[in-house]
């Protein structure tokens, strides 16, 4: 019986000896196949998977307790593993966001990484809900407002305007097609182009554009210039509060009169589109003056040429002046907006028929002052988005000295600009 116990011992350790040899040897062949890189990678989703473990285990220790009613699972560490990550919102975000391809997952899993946005059950200090959509949108603008104001800053010291003491310009420049036909010479002689938009060697085809007949029939009953401003709150230096005629509205009356005294027939809209009960909102200011300057254009199909008249915001050390016949004059910027940006490509919702006539007339303004008034204008500036210049094919947004200016140099810059819009209007 001994012998026969010693026996079947031998046999069961033979057996269990073989099977484990035979297990090592199958299962070595199935995990080497001579694969090193499969080998690695499988040893990280191992070790990926350990981690996940652990992870789920520490985030939510008490989850176990529904594991009994999940069926499908293949194991208790699979069905942990997998709710726990289905429940932490960031993976849910950031699946959901592969899943459909959304930016706007994407930016909404960053902003929730960072905190940066309030949440939605936080109240405001009126005890009411936040307004996320509206938040969100005074957040873009400001950040939109401050990155342009640093980028007309630097250009306006690129450009290193005269001060104020400085002699008379020299005499202009006339530059021929050739040298205009060379887009590099155009680009880089008379524009600056905002970061947030492109522009292409065929829209801005100086033979194409010089080409566009800008005139205006003067011959026409009733208005044929618009002039409003869509800012018209805009001061300078030595405004006095509550006075228009000290502000850009004043300044727009002294340009329609020029053009009045040169044959136009101009309305001066002195609407206010950026006071929101007695404050200061810009918000929708370019809406407000879309609206009703759309309203005049229908009655009154006269108007050819529609002018929105700013001044820009700048340093307050910085001094956008020159010195032309003995008078100090705010030096004055062309504005074109592209409807474009440079990561989307067309904004279809601001869509402007009008572009390349818009960049038509910019561009022959530009070169009429730089053969008449060199130093006067600044760069053309071409930015992303519409700024209502599809209202008109001969639609300008003018960006006149700026708050540093005093009202006399901006009233002096108005003779000037009034004599080379009558060049390019009646040629």
């Amino acid at each position: 019986m001994e012998r026969f116990s010693r026996l079947w011992n031998w046999i069961l350790w033979a057996a269990f000896f073989a099977a484990g040899f035979y297990i090592v040897l199958t299962g070595g062949q199935r995990l080497w196949k001579g694969d090193l890189s499969g080998l690695i990678r499988d040893g990280k989703a191992a070790i990926q998977r350990v981690c996940q473990r652990e992870f789920a285990r520490c985030l939510y220790p008490g989850l176990l307790w529904e594991y009994a009613k999940e069926e499908d699972a293949a194991s208790l560490a699979d069905w942990y593993i997998e709710t726990v990550m289905q429940m932490h919102p960031l993976s849910r975000l950031a699946c959901g966001s592969e899943q459909r391809g959304g930016t706007e997952n994407a930016s909404t899993y960053e902003m929730l990484v960072t905190g940066g946005v309030h949440d939605e059950n936080e109240l405001d200090e009126t005890g009411q809900e936040y307004d996320m959509e509206a938040l969100a949108q005074a957040e873009n603008e400001k950040a939109a407002e401050k990155k342009l104001e640093e980028e007309q800053q630097e250009e306006a010291a690129r450009e290193e305007p005269p001060s104020e003491e400085a002699g008379a310009v020299t005499a202009g420049t006339i530059y021929n097609l050739e040298e205009l036909s060379d887009f590099d010479f155009l680009f880089g002689s008379f524009y600056t182009l905002d970061k947030t938009t492109t522009i292409s060697p065929e829209e801005l085809d100086a033979e194409t554009l010089l080409a566009k007949d800008m005139s205006i029939d003067k011959t026409v009953e009733g208005p044929q210039i618009l002039i409003y401003h869509t800012h018209s709150q805009e001061g300078f230096v030595d405004s006095v509060p509550g006075d228009n005629s000290t502000t850009i509205v004043g300044v727009g009356e002294y340009l329609a009169e020029l053009l009045r005294e040169k044959g136009y027939d101009v309305m001066h809209v002195t609407s206010v589109y950026d006071l929101v009960d007695g404050k200061l909102d810009r918000n929708e200011a370019y809406s407000k003056a879309y609206k009703e300057i759309s309203g005049i254009l229908e009655e009154y199909p006269s108007i050819q040429s529609v002018i929105d008249l700013h001044r820009d915001g700048v340093a307050e050390g910085t001094r956008l002046v020159t010195e032309i016949d003995g008078k100090t004059m705010a030096r004055f910027m062309f504005f074109n907006g592209l409807s474009r940006t440079k990561k989307n490509g067309p904004i279809d919702y601001l869509y402007n028929p009008y572009i390349q006539d818009n960049l038509a007339l910019t561009l022959q303004l530009k070169l009429q002052c730089e053969q008449y008034y060199p130093g006067l204008s600044r760069n053309i500036y071409l930015r992303s988005l519409r700024y209502n210049l599809h209202l008109s094919d001969k639609a300008l947004l003018i960006e006149a000295g700026a708050q540093t200016n005093t009202l006399q140099e901006m009233l002096n810059t108005m003779e000037p600009l009034s004599d080379i819009l009558d060049k390019v209007f009646d040629p």
